[in-house]
């Protein structure tokens, strides 16, 4: 009760932590509070700078002083933003607010063993943790307001107590908690302890939510592998016959699914095949049983992977409907089923409706209603489009229209893109990237670069780059350089979206395509759906998520009122009316160059008026 009035309190008296609002902040604030207030769904563009983080929390934070809400749910899919939650509530801390917040870490990061198994024999902080919990929790809750992972493993490791569930308990503590998507939306991995019930009085801001259609998708999405079970019973099978016939039932289920294969190897069907779900709960029961019975067996940990994958497909043949469609594939000797979900809106929907209000925001939601659409917001969803609050004349937009890099197009201009790539590079003032819609195109235009442009200094983006590589790359993006960088990355990659290039770190972004995603089964299966049921497939599959990408990498460029930038987009298509309609309103100063030579004119009149 003392620390609830010392939080409103707190919350009533506090400013906007800045001198002054930015052109549009203070719209985007104020139509939060009136979501929260009228219990509504926002969605909101607001491009970067306008300073979303800030503008969605401090308004938040004040409904919770009004108590129109009693918790905040800062939801996001990379952990750069998640840090940028938390320094914003740093800022507000600053300015005198009391406010308990924590970071949520994964518990497969976060665990103090080599794999996350909660058994006494392989973790001896199981053994007693809820005896030491309390006094982890109150030594915490009584030093600090904000919890991130160091404290937490600090505290765990000094009481000896499972860092994870430290964090789960101290949550329900919390007035804020920051935290990744799945924490909400995933249909196993939520926190049953705050979403259990039908309906709360919580605030869900939903941060990069471009990120949520796919990850939707995803968290839906159910898949085994004959493969997979096999290898199991051959490896402990003849160790434990009763496992052993309850993976060699299993696997002889997965092969009676290949006959529905046909000659192609791979059938789509909008039913679950019946028999084979039987024989899958005939197995999570007899396995759930021996599992049970044998606590302390060393085969537990080989088992249960397997399970928990059962388990989750007879969870998700449970939410089956209209769009899902069932995938089945054969090649060779594996056999393959997938519950394929086309279009998460309904459960996410579903997790939204939980809570008092949602607040959906990202520098590229657009166009809204395709969002608002695939997103769950319903028709009484409210939007947002907040201009951008950089000067115009900061950004040099440049179209090389006159180019095509069409799939059947590439290597036949691969040549003229090379020498608009390069040519950009030698006439910008500073580093620049450009972006590819794919790893093979951006290293064949890499080495065509290199060869045409041997004096610039050339560094690409490597395939399943580990963190530490990833932290070198970006660390080559020095304001300090003595030579302009030229970087090669992919659009839609690690270095595309969530990273912030301040200052002059980054001068200049190349944008070769439109992004589309690549033509295979997974996206002609979303192209039919969206077309049966929104008459317009190849947008919803194809184009909205392909300029998404273009915009985010573009988004990399100008990060603060103060920067000047300049971004080349080659490809024909972004003439067309289709592609042209979907650009933000500060894209309307477009400069077309034809040839190599008037571009390099416009940026150094460009840079001139810079100095």
């Amino acid at each position: 009760m003392e620390w609830d009035q010392l939080r409103k309190e707190t919350i009533q008296s506090m400013s906007f932590p800045f001198a002054e609002y930015r052109k549009g902040q203070r719209a985007l604030a104020a139509a939060v509070y009136r979501a929260i207030r009228d219990e509504k769904r926002l969605f909101c563009q607001a491009p970067t700078g306008v300073g979303k983080t800030i503008s969605t929390l401090f308004p938040s934070i004040k409904a919770m002083g009004e108590e129109l809400t009693s918790r905040i749910f800062y939801l996001t899919a990379k952990t750069v933003t998640r840090q940028a939650a938390a320094d914003a509530l740093t800022v507000m801390r600053q300015k005198g607010l009391r406010l308990k917040s924590i970071v949520l870490t994964a518990k497969e990061k976060i665990c103090c063993q080599e794999s996350p198994e909660c058994t006494p024999d392989s973790c001896p902080r199981t053994a007693g943790h809820f005896d030491r919990v309390n006094k982890a929790l109150y030594e915490l809750l009584t030093q600090t307001d904000h919890f991130d992972r160091e404290k937490l493993e600090r505290a765990a490791e000094l009481h000896q107590v499972c860092p994870f569930e430290l964090s789960l308990d101290l949550s329900e503590w919390c007035d804020t908690v920051i935290c990744d998507y799945n924490y909400l939306f995933d249909p196993v991995a939520s926190l049953k302890r705050y979403f259990a019930e039908e309906k709360t009085n919580f605030t869900f801001l939903i941060d990069e939510a471009h990120n949520l259609p796919e990850r939707g998708r995803d968290m839906y999405t159910a898949e085994l592998c004959k493969s997979n079970v096999l290898a199991l019973k051959k490896e402990i099978g003849k160790q434990e016959k009763t496992i052993g016939k309850m993976l060699a039932s299993l696997n002889t289920a997965m092969l009676a699914l290949r006959p529905l294969c046909g000659e192609t190897g791979q059938a789509e069907s909008a039913e679950i095949p019946q028999e084979f779900l039987r024989a899958l709960h005939r197995f999570s029961v007899r396995c759930e049983e021996w599992l049970e019975m044998h606590r302390e067996h060393p085969l537990r940990r080989q088992l249960l992977p397997l399970w928990f994958d059962v388990r989750f497909f007879l969870r998700i043949s449970e939410l089956y409907g209209p769009e899902y469609i069932t995938q089945l594939q054969h090649r060779k000797s594996e056999v393959m089923i997938r519950l394929f979900c086309r279009d998460s809106a309904r459960f996410l929907d579903e997790s939204m409706s939980k809570g008092r209000a949602s607040i959906l925001f990202s520098a590229t939601l657009s166009p809204l209603p395709y969002f608002v659409s695939v997103l769950g917001g319903g028709d009484d969803a409210r939007t947002l489009s907040v201009p951008s609050p950089f000067p115009k004349e900061n950004l040099l937009l440049l179209l090389a229209d006159q180019i095509s890099t069409r799939y059947v197009d590439r290597q036949r201009s691969l040549p003229e893109v090379a020498q608009m790539i390069g040519t950009f590079a030698k006439a910008g003032k500073g580093n620049c990237i450009a972006y590819f819609p794919s790893y093979q195109y951006m290293e064949q235009a890499k080495s065509l670069v290199e060869e045409k442009f041997p004096d610039l200094q050339i560094v690409c983006q490597g395939r399943n780059m580990e963190e530490r590589e990833r932290e070198s790359f970006l660390s080559l993006f020095s304001e300090e350089n003595s030579k302009a960088l030229l970087g090669f990355c992919v659009m839609g990659g690690i270095f595309s979206e969530g990273i912030d290039f301040y200052g002059d770190r980054l001068v200049g972004a190349v944008i070769v395509g439109v992004g589309l995603p690549q033509v295979n089964q997974r996206q002609e299966l979303l192209r039919e759906y969206y077309e049966q049921e929104r008459g317009d497939g190849f947008s919803f599959a194809y184009r909205f998520p392909g300029m998404n990408k273009v915009m985010q990498a573009a988004g990399r460029v100008i990060r603060s009122e103060t920067e000047k930038g300049a971004v080349l987009l080659i490809d024909s298509r972004f003439s067309q009316p289709n592609y042209r309609c979907l650009f933000p309103p500060h894209w309307d100063m477009l400069h077309r160059v034809r040839k190599a030579e008037e571009m390099v004119l416009l940026l150094q009149e460009f840079w001139a008026e810079k100095t």
